[in-house]
């Protein structure tokens, strides 16, 4: 464009004014969002996201302006969004220096983290499962329903809409899937999945408090209050020449800015690498973040960097913003006409993927997680349906104050789980590729969450004597500010179940 030419009038709205009335719409929408679940209590007693909200009424109100001919909401920048936003809250959770606050034992952060495997292979194989059978007894007649579109289960109740929006492009994109979801059909499955999460959630909890098997663990009053934006006293303070959240956000970009340099590479080795590389960006961006956390560490170690930058808190507000931003912009960005063709497999997928998830969370939560199985359930279930958000919601809503392990052990598992759930990663592009190869990656799934679930198990398998005691190491007392992994030198009584 032209030097005469560039002005920051309508005539160049495109250029100038289109994202930021995309992104005005979505923050706008998302405090409407908020203010129906504070002043209608079915949404609010049902722990309904505001965000959720928020990109449901969004929806609707571009469906009633479309009825006049007039387009509200830009679905591809709604789309860019989504999947950005996917990584920098990803980014932004892994650059957190936060530390466990109970004693945890090895072995349940190693079964938490089998846990997050074996789940998202049993949503991986059961969906994938779904959907080629219900491709080869309809690729006959008139409406063929794609083999590959159970894949985007685990992706949408597991990891949200950024990940789902991402693969459901790549698999429209591949021709041998004879897939047109164009991104429609997982932003849809990733929207049930947070209303699975909530809803259900809530009704454990009330069956659950009637039957009197839980009780809400409320906090002591003589907690004492911490500063979040310099809880040690060794951070950077808020009136330096920059301003504090300011360095956290260039934190973050830079380790968004590794990941897609990253990714650049990747793209220029192989098509193979560059087939992987655009839809695992959250993948690298934690990568990157890990990677500039661990050098954080050794410069204060060295006593190179005297100050500590990374604030957890602020790091909490950036990855909230972009997660709340994605859930607005990825319901938002549904086209109804995408998904009519598949309302059937969206519906099948939706109840049954609810089901199994609910039925396995909720027995290795009784058999590896005693004495807090209820906390440890609700984290986990919210979490494999619609995000860490919605688990921790739901976890808080019976131990507000974080007295059991439960959030803990996530943190501490993130590493044992990403391995895990690695072969799921690697196998989504296989399997695209054709319809036996669909099936080769059904059955790893299948092998893999067979193994997994072996393990988690292994007690009742065999009833033995164990040294990794499953039985609770906490208790009510003030927890130690220092992160601790108790040794395994207790024997386990024998499980009688």
């Amino acid at each position: 464009m032209n030097n005469t030419d560039w002005d920051f009038t309508l005539a160049n709205y495109d250029a100038v004014w289109s994202l930021v009335v995309q992104l005005g719409l979505l923050l706008l929408f998302l405090m409407l969002g908020n203010i129906l679940r504070r002043k209608i209590p079915l949404f609010r007693n049902c722990l309904i996201p505001s965000a959720l909200l928020g990109g449901g009424l969004l929806l609707v109100t571009d469906i009633i302006c479309s009825q006049f001919g007039f387009t509200l909401v830009d679905n591809r920048i709604m789309q860019v969004v989504t999947y950005h936003c996917l990584a920098i809250g990803f980014a932004a959770m892994s650059l957190k220096t936060e530390k466990s606050t109970h004693k945890t034992k090895k072995s349940q952060v190693v079964e938490f983290g089998a846990l997050q495997g074996g789940t998202y292979m049993l949503q991986a194989f059961v969906g994938l499962g779904i959907t080629i059978i219900i491709f080869l007894l309809t690729q006959y007649g008139d409406k063929i329903i794609s083999y590959i579109c159970g894949l985007i289960l685990p992706l949408a109740f597991g990891q949200g809409p950024g990940n789902a929006l991402s693969w459901d492009i790549n698999f429209t994109n591949t021709p041998a899937t004879m897939f047109a979801g164009n991104g429609s059909f997982g932003l849809s499955l990733a929207s049930i999945g947070f209303v699975v999460a909530s809803v259900f959630g809530v009704i454990y909890i009330n069956i659950h408090k009637k039957k009197g098997n839980l009780s809400v663990r409320t906090a002591k009053a003589t907690e004492k209050f911490i500063d979040q934006t310099n809880p040690t006293g060794s951070e950077i303070p808020d009136n330096e020449s920059v301003d504090k959240f300011t360095i956290q956000a260039g934190f973050v970009a830079l380790a968004y800015a590794l990941s897609f340099g990253f990714m650049v590479l990747l793209g220029i080795i192989s098509d193979f690498t560059n087939s992987i590389a655009w839809g695992f960006n959250f993948l690298w961006a934690s990568l990157a973040a890990m990677l500039i956390k661990f050098v954080v560490t050794k410069l204060r170690k060295k006593n190179i960097m005297h100050r500590q930058y990374i604030n957890n808190y602020q790091m909490d507000r950036i990855s909230g913003f972009a997660f709340d931003l994605m859930i607005v912009a990825g319901v938002a960005a549904i086209e109804i006409n995408d998904i009519k063709r598949y309302l059937l497999p969206i519906i099948i997928l939706s109840l049954v993927g609810t089901l199994v998830t609910y039925i396995y969370v909720r027995l290795v939560a009784k058999q590896c997680f005693k004495g807090f199985e209820h906390e440890f359930f609700l984290m986990s279930f919210g979490t494999f349906t619609g995000t860490a958000s919605n688990g921790m919601i739901l976890m808080k809503e019976i131990d507000p104050s974080l007295k059991t392990p439960t959030s803990s052990l996530y943190i501490l598992s993130n590493f044992p789980a990403m391995i895990m759930i690695a072969p799921l990663l690697l196998l989504l592009n296989f399997a695209c590729q054709s319809l036996t190869n669909a099936i080769i990656a059904c059955a790893i799934f299948f092998v893999l969450w067979f193994v997994y679930t072996f393990y988690l198990f292994r007690r009742k398998i065999f009833k033995k004597r164990y040294k990794d005691n499953p039985a609770p190491v906490w208790s009510d007392e003030e927890p130690s500010d220092t992160p601790t992994i108790e040794t395994e030198t207790q024997q386990e009584p024998v499980d009688n179940e």
